[in-house]
């Protein structure tokens, strides 16, 4: 909390007055059951075409009729309809490389922006810009232009981070920025661009969600056990998050100079801190987040949820299957997966995402044989054609509110 009220000093003024501490022990989460948790679950395996295998949701994107994934193992953007079927795929060895460019050229992710109405996939490689449509088709290659993530309000104000403020020679970055017709109303946490060039910074994720509420997002900060609330007009403290002292931050991580260019290595030293937390959303009564450390293990509890009327955490780690889920699990936490590094994936305003193997969904499988489970007739084609070697699985969850 002193970090966060000496950085307040700067920029505008971040409102805390209706902020809420909440005390987290992940020793004394309990479980749930999956329907106690959410109403509805659906899997939506992926089709596994010879142009559309691939190894991991590293990032995924929902439109109204498209799931929109990037898998960093083979560097390409993968389109699939909302029933799993695939549509195209921009092959990330295929975008141009500029010869006359001798830093780093590949993309790492992609953004979806709107543009006329219309949602479509920017990547930023090297010194350009390259906007493709939902079949995959290139619309346009731009050099040079500026594109930092932007989510928009309904009254057309941007949330920008990265926002570029110039007064004559000088000029300063923030953090976050509230921007509408093109001119700034507030910014928050100014900063040099020199700091990433002479610092480390480790995040657990995105920094903005879309968390539930409509014309509202979360903003969180790296190295802050803090949640922020961004609406058209302001920035507050919505939320500060305290942890057991073995996994809290010192108090001047970010002050003390001697942790500055060397937080890798106090990490290693210090594995069971946390160093961020992420995937924010408060869907009715409850909040849902994850923490992130260096230490990593099947048992290690680092998904939440808490529910803010009871003041009760669950740990979605110890979710046991049950018929809502068809005795499968909704996450592979606990299995050795990817829900451990990502957590959810996307949330739509309705549902969460998140994904596994079909290396688990066919080990789990393996192992509810004989206690006669019955199975929907996705999963039951899905079971009969695939193999463990399939694509991934995406599971949609709608979270109970209350």
């Amino acid at each position: 909390m002193l970090i966060s009220t000496k950085l307040m000093g700067q920029g505008d003024k971040v409102d805390s007055s209706e902020m809420r501490i909440l005390r987290i022990d992940p020793s004394n989460a309990k479980g749930a059951s999956i329907s106690q948790v959410f109403e509805e679950v659906k899997f939506i395996p992926l089709e596994t075409t010879k142009e559309s295998l691939f190894g991991t949701i590293s990032q995924l994107k929902v439109t109204t009729d498209r799931y929109v994934i990037w898998d960093n193992d083979t560097k390409s953007i993968l389109i699939f309809n909302k029933n799993g079927k695939y549509q195209a795929k921009i092959n990330g060895s295929k975008v141009d490389k500029d010869p006359a460019s001798m830093g780093q050229q590949s993309f790492n992710g992609f953004n979806l922006v709107n543009e006329n109405n219309e949602q479509v996939i920017q990547v930023t490689a090297g010194k350009y810009n390259y906007f493709f449509d939902l079949n995959a088709r290139l619309i346009r290659k731009v050099k040079g232009e500026r594109y930092f993530s932007k989510d928009r309000f309904d009254d057309g104000t941007i949330v920008d981070l990265g926002y570029l403020e110039k007064k004559g020679t000088d000029s300063t970055y923030f953090e976050l920025s509230l921007v509408k017709e093109k001119k700034r109303v507030q910014s928050f946490f100014p900063y040099s661009m020199l700091k990433y060039k002479t610092d480390l910074f480790f995040t657990a994720g995105e920094p903005i969600t879309n968390y539930g509420k409509d014309n509202e997002f979360f903003f969180i900060r790296p190295y802050e056990y803090s949640i922020y609330k961004v609406t058209p007009k302001q920035l507050s403290l919505a939320y500060s998050l305290y942890f057991p002292q073995e996994n809290s931050l010192p108090i001047d991580f970010l002050s003390n100079p001697a942790y500055k260019g060397k937080r890798r290595e106090f990490f290693e030293k210090n594995p069971k801190i946390f160093y961020g937390i992420g995937s924010a959303y408060e869907i009715g009564n409850n909040l849902f987040f994850k923490v992130v450390s260096w230490s990593w293990g099947r048992d290690e509890r680092k998904a939440f949820i808490y529910n803010l009327k009871k003041n009760v955490i669950t740990s979605i780690t110890d979710l046991e299957p049950d018929s809502l889920s068809q005795f499968l699990p909704v996450t592979d936490a606990g299995l050795g997966g990817d829900f451990a590094n990502r957590g959810i994936l996307r949330f739509d305003g309705t549902h969460f995402y998140t994904s596994y193997s079909s290396l688990v969904l066919f080990t789990v499988k393996e192992q509810n044989d004989g206690k006669n489970r019955i199975y929907e007739p996705i999963l039951n084609e899905y079971f009969k054609t695939q193999s463990k070697k399939s694509n991934p699985v995406i599971i949609q969850l709608r979270p109970r509110k209350t």
